[in-house]
């Protein structure tokens, strides 16, 4: 049966009440521009490459079932967890794999027609260049801001100045100054290539549930009588020994 650790976790922090989540929100926020990488929070859902689902071909589901080309196991797990439905990061998970390491499965099998080309270019051109087929203009060509002329103008420049005898620039570097690219979306794409090398175990059981993260005032009044009882009984059982010491002495 399919387990969606990720939903799993994710519902369990959606039932925190609002005022934790709001801080939770700030808080991340907050980590997320200090990495420049604050556009990440304009991208849309569907052009998320780890929330997408992807889609078996004929190709794929013939493969699958008849291994017709003996690939590694660890594939065949992947498309099998694509057959059922999983997301990319919910493969990642269920794998114990980076998604640097999903993203590669990924490319391999859209080549080899295992798999559908995601309808969304940012998604299709972020799984490219976290799995280092993609360069980076490639990456901004693939997501359809730049053409192929544009990447190839700024490859010419870079060029130029990199035979200069100068100081030697960077292609990112050579986009901003081309005004093609903003340096905050080179940084981003740079810091979610290196991220992607990070494996990740998320635990859903460990996530503060409702129940667990705060308690109604009549709950709350209960839990302290409880406490006071038994406190009570204790400093009564004292007293019954203090009072056969007592006795005893006597």
């Amino acid at each position: 049966m399919k387990k969606n650790i990720f939903d799993l976790y994710m519902n369990k922090l959606l039932e925190l009440p609002l005022w934790i989540k709001q801080a939770i929100y700030v808080k991340l926020k907050e980590d997320i521009k200090k990495r420049n990488c604050a556009k990440i929070l304009e991208i849309k859902e569907e052009d998320l490459f780890a929330l997408y689902k992807p889609i078996l071909t004929y190709n794929g589901r013939t493969e699958l079932t008849q291994k017709n080309c003996g690939l590694d196991v660890n594939m065949y797990s992947f498309l099998n967890l694509c057959n059922a439905d999983y997301s990319i990061l919910e493969i990642a998970l269920s794998m114990y794999l980076t998604m640097e390491e999903v993203a590669k499965y990924f490319i391999f099998c859209v080549e080899q027609k295992y798999l559908e080309r995601p309808e969304s270019d940012e998604a299709y051109a972020m799984a490219g260049f976290i799995s280092g087929k993609f360069k980076t203009g490639e990456y901004f060509m693939h997501n359809q801001k730049l053409s192929f002329n544009q990447v190839q103008s700024a490859l010419t420049e870079q060029s130029r100045i990199n035979s200069s005898g100068g100081t030697r620039l960077k292609y990112a570097q050579i986009l901003d100054s081309m005004n093609l690219i903003d340096k905050n979306d080179t940084e981003m794409i740079f810091t979610l290539q290196e991220e992607a090398k990070k494996r990740f175990i998320l635990d859903y059981t460990s996530a503060p549930t409702a129940s667990r993260a705060y308690m109604s005032l009549e709950e709350k009044s209960s839990e302290e009588v409880e406490k006071l009882k038994e406190e009570n009984k204790m400093l009564k059982e004292k007293l019954v020994q203090l009072l056969k010491i007592v006795r005893k002495d006597v």
